[in-house]
């Protein structure tokens, strides 16, 4: 399937190959519309399937952002709606075959953390996987990692530091925290929330954990960037809504683009 996939972006882009992947998340797709040469919707693309969600256009992007080749995908698909892991996971292996060395994550996620607010941006130092499943669960492909990879940094703590000296450029006042993932598309209750606080988690949300771990295995550098959007369940009083994370995400997401633009400009590979 890789292959068929491969031969079929080709035919698309003339042999491009991006250094650079960047996942974007809920409210982020305009970045892909401001930095777009070829763009190929999921639906068409061998192997990867059509994303439901709203602010998730669903189209892999290739472009240069300053004098670096990147693929984008503009929006994800989620476990939760009703993928398996390997469909969930599956761009990030092809990312691979195409050359891409540093993998960036972004995502839209709930404060745990009582000192975050909607609207802060949050760098990922490390994360808990709450989803009961494993996307390197199965028969192991020697082609791409080892079969018990080391996870003990998935985040690139040179990659983290770039991000901060990006946002500092930018007068961002990021913050650095542990993410957990859920297999949603429920919230999280009070008592949930209540909990992961306890085991260290400083953010909540439904994805990226799959990518990052099979990025990893795969051997690529990964940056996490999560979008405070709301606050979880208990945090506040207020009810939680996907429409409140896609008004918070669309408040803040220029200066979100402009943090990835600068790092994609500034990351060696």
């Amino acid at each position: 399937m890789i292959k068929d996939t491969l031969d079929y972006i080709e035919t698309f882009t003339d042999n491009f190959q991006p250094e650079i992947g960047i996942v974007l998340g809920s409210g982020l797709g305009e970045l892909a519309d401001k930095y777009c040469e070829y763009a190929i919707p999921y639906d068409k693309i061998p192997g990867f399937v059509k994303s439901t969600v709203e602010g998730h256009k669903g189209r892999l992007v290739f472009s240069h952002i300053g004098d670096k080749k990147v693929v984008m995908m503009q929006g994800r698909n989620h476990y939760y709606e009703g993928h398996s892991m390997e469909e969930v996971t599956y761009p990030i292996k092809v990312m691979k075959k195409l050359g891409v060395k540093v993998l960036i994550l972004t995502n839209a996620a709930g404060s745990i953390n009582k000192s975050f607010r909607p609207g802060d941006l949050m760098v990922i130092t490390d994360h808990i996987n709450n989803m009961g499943e494993n996307p390197l669960r199965g028969k192991n492909d020697e082609e791409f990692g080892t079969r018990f990879p080391d996870m003990s940094e998935i985040y690139s703590k040179d990659l983290i530091k770039l991000a901060d000296m990006a946002a500092k450029k930018l007068d961002i006042n990021i913050k650095h925290g542990v993410y957990i993932a859920s297999s949603g598309p429920s919230y999280e209750t009070p008592a949930e929330i209540k909990f992961a606080r306890t085991i260290g988690a400083d953010a909540a949300g439904m994805s990226t954990v799959p990518e990052a771990v099979v990025a990893s295995w795969c051997g690529m550098k990964v940056l996490g960037i999560s979008c405070i959007s709301n606050y979880a369940s208990g945090v506040s009083d207020k009810r939680l809504s996907h429409q409140e994370v896609i008004e918070t995400t669309g408040k803040v997401k220029e200066k979100f683009k402009e943090l990835v633009v600068l790092l994609a400009k500034n990351i060696y590979v």
